[in-house]
């Protein structure tokens, strides 16, 4: 039987997956076998960058901490596994997508955004939406386009009521 040391480390850690999975707004769920420590290493590079992280349990201690969450992702702990704790709902999902293309064993499953489970049609989503500063960027065009037709439109005017008089 397991000591009582043993029990209360993975008490413990069943605790600070529950921690973890309660305060990121995205959690992804990915394989990576056959992935080095070298790409692992540049892959959490780019997640730090988006004040992520990514973290790699016993799928035992996921179920655990996901069932006391009432959960239900028993289906995808299945092999090796990691997970992405973002504090952000886009920008961690972007850098895991754009870690996935240039790195073939990095498989995304699923994933749980704002405490909803979703499938991978959804994070190919949330990934193919453009960066904030790329929204912004378009908007202002948008409003850009509107303000040079307006001016045009009035400078028309203004030669026309210049040709009346």
């Amino acid at each position: 039987m397991a000591s009582e040391k043993i029990l209360d480390a993975k008490r413990q850690t069943v605790a600070e997956i529950t921690d973890k999975l309660k305060n990121s707004k995205s959690v992804v769920l990915f394989k990576y076998s056959e992935s080095t420590v070298k790409d692992m290493q540049e892959l959490r590079r780019e997640l730090k960058k988006v004040d992520s992280e990514v973290k790699i349990y016993k799928n035992t201690l996921v179920k655990r901490a996901l069932d006391d969450m009432n959960i239900d992702l028993n289906s995808f702990l299945e092999g090796p596994n990691a997970i992405v704790f973002g504090s952000e709902i886009l920008e961690p999902i972007k850098a895991l997508d754009s870690f996935a293309k240039k790195h073939n064993n990095i498989q995304v499953i699923t994933g749980i955004v704002d405490g909803e489970v979703v499938t991978l049609d959804t994070i190919n989503n949330y990934a193919s939406i453009p960066s904030r500063e790329g929204l912004l960027t378009m908007f202002a065009g948008g409003l850009i386009e509107h303000v040079k037709n307006l001016s045009i439109a009035l400078n028309l005017y203004a030669e026309k009521l210049g040709e009346e008089k």
